[in-house]
């Protein structure tokens, strides 16, 4: 049996590793303003051998932490579009029970199965986007007004970022990721707003999302919080070295690195999974 140093050693142990693996996700979610998540559910699961369900809650608060200091420095900055971030993360935090729910009553196999398909469409979408054309702006139903720097809202404008945001908020539930890499296409596809101001305001709605999803999973009893506060350290201290690196990395290889991570993580997820036997 071991005893208490020897115990207390690995529990150290543990905490360093999961301080590194945060440090990996946060820098992703500070570079992009997405991919955090995604990327630190297969951290969690093989950095720490967690299920997705163990892995889920952890995930969503060291993100949520993480894009909520990532937000406070974009409000400082008043890059953050902060009426739509509140409709996109109101939306999500009200579909994101619904993917709880559906994360503790699908078993295992296929609950890494849709990981594995949302992880694949998120990286061919990343590779194929590296050089971002997005929509054409004389189609962005949100219009950003060059004269007060707030969007112009319009029906379509409502109706395209709820819908962005229900459905990062059921994925957000279902599989521990804030939803980033649903936000950020969608902020592009649907305003024209700059780069900095798209990923500040992801930022935002991922820290609203998150923290209340994840907190009321974490309140309820579900995820380990001797793993979750190290890992969230190491998150924040990776967003903030993402952000100040952010300037001077390129996007569109960032992109296709990021891309080819994501691939690759879906394949081991796939195959540690048995999905197909």
């Amino acid at each position: 049996m071991a005893g208490p140093a020897h115990v207390g050693s690995d529990a150290v142990t543990l905490a360093y590793l999961a301080s590194g693996l945060g440090a990996v996700a946060g820098l992703v979610l500070g570079l992009t303003g997405a991919g955090g998540g995604i990327l630190a559910l297969p951290l969690l699961m093989f950095g720490l051998g967690l299920s997705i369900p163990q892995a889920a809650p952890i995930a969503l608060l060291a993100v949520g932490l993480s894009a909520l200091l990532g937000a406070v420095i974009g409000l400082r900055q008043r890059i953050v579009r902060y009426r739509a971030a509140a409709l996109i993360g109101a939306c999500g935090i009200a579909t994101a029970p619904l993917g709880v729910w559906l994360s503790h009553r699908l078993p295992a196999v296929p609950l890494a199965a849709c990981f594995v398909a949302v992880q694949t469409w998120v990286s061919v979408r990343l590779w194929r986007g590296a050089d971002p054309s997005g929509r054409p702006l004389a189609q962005c139903p949100c219009r950003l007004d060059r004269s007060t720097g707030q969007l112009h809202w319009t029906t379509s404008c409502a109706q395209a970022l709820a819908g962005t945001g229900a459905l990062a908020g059921v994925l957000s539930g279902l599989l521990g990721v804030g939803g980033g890499f649903v936000i950020v296409p969608a902020l592009r596809r649907y305003t024209d707003l700059e780069m900095n101001s798209v990923v500040a305001t992801s930022l935002a709605v991922i820290a609203l999302v998150a923290l209340a999803t994840g907190g009321a999973t974490m309140a309820s009893g579900v995820g380990n919080i001797q793993l979750a506060l190290p890992f969230a350290t190491g998150s924040a201290a990776g967003l903030l070295l993402g952000r100040r690196m952010a300037p001077r990395v390129s996007g569109a290889a960032l992109q296709k690195v990021f891309a080819v991570t994501g691939f690759a993580a879906a394949v081991a997820v796939l195959a540690r999974s048995h999905i197909f036997g």
